[in-house]
């Protein structure tokens, strides 16, 4: 059953102005067919859960969880808030790095208030409202202790780590919906607008997802 916290934490707040206009942009008649099939898997697990008015855990996974996990666990988040939807997002890799900084500068072109603290392997506290909601970022394997054990999805957003992690402890069910890696694109003269472009899309599917989601 949902707890008093969670009726708490969705008492109306003011979303951050400029990230809602990002949201309010997204084009979900942009999203192929095909793509809409394998979003299939995540928009059934998160309906079957509400349905049994259990909390909707996510952790989404890719190799050095640095860039489009990171991307994923923020904007999953986002959408459970908006659409009033009771989960929880979280990230993890198969190696720990570090959580890329041009990660996080595109987070803060789209309007995310982003507060570092710690030096190696730096967090980076997430908020998008003017109190209250908020997820700390950095990079850690995909059964760290932030990390739920069970009763989890594991949503796979790279094909590296979806062919190298073939067992995710705990998880009940394992979707996987890959995209580009931005991090090709380091270095080069167009690097954020394809960060900035990947956020979108991965943004956009995730908001698809959730929009997709009935209310009891």
């Amino acid at each position: 059953m949902y707890t008093w916290w969670w009726l708490l934490l969705n008492i109306e707040k003011p979303m951050n102005p400029q990230v809602m206009n990002e949201i309010e942009s997204f084009d979900f008649n942009q999203i192929s067919q095909e793509r809409r099939n394998e979003l299939a898997a995540l928009i059934d697990y998160i309906q079957t859960r509400r349905a049994e008015q259990q909390l909707v855990l996510l952790n989404f996974i890719c190799t050095h969880n640095s860039r489009r996990s990171q991307f994923a666990q923020v904007w999953a988040q986002v959408a459970a808030d908006f659409y009033h939807i009771p989960a929880h997002s979280f990230s993890g890799g198969v190696e720990v790095t570090a959580c890329n900084e041009r990660t996080i500068a595109s987070l803060r072109r789209f309007g995310f208030e982003i507060n570092p603290f710690g030096q190696e392997n730096p967090k980076y506290q997430v908020k998008w409202h003017s109190q209250q909601s908020e997820i700390v970022l950095y990079s850690k394997l995909f059964d760290d202790a932030a990390n739920p054990d069970k009763g989890f999805a594991a949503v796979m957003t790279c094909s590296h780590a979806d062919e190298n992690c073939p067992f995710v402890p705990g998880c009940e069910k394992r979707i996987s919906f890959p995209y580009e890696d931005p991090g090709s694109f380091d270095g080069q003269e167009n690097e954020s607008e394809m960060y900035d472009r990947r956020s979108k899309e991965i943004a956009t599917e995730i908001f698809y997802a959730f929009s997709k989601i009935q209310q009891s």
